[in-house]
């Protein structure tokens, strides 16, 4: 078995962490703009997303080989005596895939920057908190809570930069020709050169909106497989705090599996070893896949937020941008892994650090979605005041981090 042995090391990995759990939301997002329905999104990112989780499994849990008792394999065929922990690694999962999942509804509502900045503001402030005692307190306390309260400034302004974009977004849409139609599930502009189109359409979304303007909001409308027009202004916020305190639990669930400090493996079989990082995530992705092909497969055919129904022979025959929705899934799996493995080595309370991904969703979603363009002043300030306490937080996480002994 692989082990991380230096707080440098573990720095670096969580840095990879960063990179990879902040750009796969983006992908997601594209599938969903370019009219891919998220259940089959969904099902395609959680197959490649185990996939990841048994590739690092086996390449790094099972390093060296022999039949040493923390090796991946020794170690699953341990279960009648681990059970306790991998069930906390299985709930682990079960909240991730929860939190996915709702996220998934949440980047189309509230757009994707602002989602995950409130998400990972409100991980940090639970889940951080959490760990930190989880940890026997190895990391620097009068470093990290600071941190900690600079990411709670940081969700209040994400919350307050898509209110103002928001307002944005309506006042482009008032100033549009009356012959535009808005509506929930309905968003069309008259195309006097198109006789129909592909498909007996007498309407056509426009050509090559300048992102930013209302024409460019409209077309975004036309195409996505989840429509937002016309919904409440409430809602996106409500599926990020959702999925907020979702993803708030999955770190001190593998915390918990990987150093038992419930010592619910004292109780159940004294001198069990615990379950190393490899394992534990093996059964946190294991969970989180079990999750999210049941709720997918049920959603297929009874669809929310107005997203079309679909069938399982629907799903196997859409190939389109199925390619990205497997790259999505490794990216995750490898992040996700790579921040536990961090965490292991310098304390889970460090390891949140990789909740600086909105500062790479940010990139992407200005570079791919045009998110911000053509915004008022007012909301250019806020974004640049969110994105700087967001800075300021993250490097004193990392500043925080600790070395774990065992």
């Amino acid at each position: 078995m692989w082990v991380i042995e230096d707080k440098g090391g573990a720095i670096a990995v969580i840095l990879a962490s960063l990179f990879f759990v902040g750009s796969f939301p983006a992908i997601l997002l594209l599938l969903e703009r370019r009219g891919r329905l998220p259940q089959h999104t969904f099902l395609d990112y959680s197959l490649t997303n185990l996939l990841a989780a048994v590739l690092i499994a086996v390449a790094l849990g099972q390093a060296g080989g022999g039949q040493s008792k923390l090796n991946f394999f020794t170690q699953l065929s341990q279960i009648h005596d681990n059970w306790p922990s991998v069930l906390f690694a299985m709930a682990g999962g079960i909240v991730l895939g929860l939190g996915n999942l709702i996220a998934q509804y949440a980047w189309a509502f509230a757009g994707l920057s602002v989602t995950n900045i409130i998400c990972s503001s409100m991980t940090v402030v639970i889940g951080t908190t959490i760990n930190y005692f989880l940890d026997g307190r190895i990391n620097r306390a009068e470093i990290l809570f600071p941190g900690v309260a600079c990411f709670l400034v940081a969700a209040f302004l994400g919350a307050s930069v898509h209110s103002s974009n928001a307002e944005d977004d309506e006042k482009k849409l008032s100033m549009v020709e009356s012959d535009v139609v808005v509506d929930r599930g309905q968003t069309v502009l008259p195309d006097p050169e198109n006789n129909g189109g592909e498909g007996g359409d007498e309407c056509n979304v426009i050509g090559q909106a300048k992102p930013g303007t209302a024409e460019f909001l409209i077309q975004i409308e036309q195409r996505r497989s989840i429509k937002v027009f016309g919904s409440g202004k409430l809602l996106g916020l409500v599926l990020i705090f959702l999925a907020g305190i979702c993803f708030s639990l999955f770190g001190p669930a593998i915390n918990l599996a990987t150093n038992d400090q419930w010592h619910v493996l004292k109780t159940h079989q004294a001198g069990t070893p615990h379950l190393v990082v490899y394992t534990a995530f093996f059964y946190f992705s294991l969970s989180c896949f079990v999750l999210a092909i049941v709720l997918n497969i049920w959603f297929l055919y009874r669809p929310m937020a107005g997203v079309p129904s679909s069938s399982l022979r629907a799903y196997f025959m859409d190939w389109n941008g199925r390619h990205w929705a497997w790259l999505a899934g490794l990216i995750c799996g490898f992040g996700n892994g790579f921040q536990f493995m961090g965490g292991q080595a310098a304390g889970y309370a460090a390891a949140d650090a990789v909740q600086a991904l909105p500062l790479v969703s940010t990139f992407w979603a200005v570079v791919l979605f045009g998110e911000y363009r053509r915004s008022s002043v007012k909301t250019y300030l806020l974004l640049a005041a969110m994105l700087s306490m967001f800075v300021l937080a993250v490097a004193l996480l990392i500043a925080s981090a600790g070395h774990r002994k065992t």
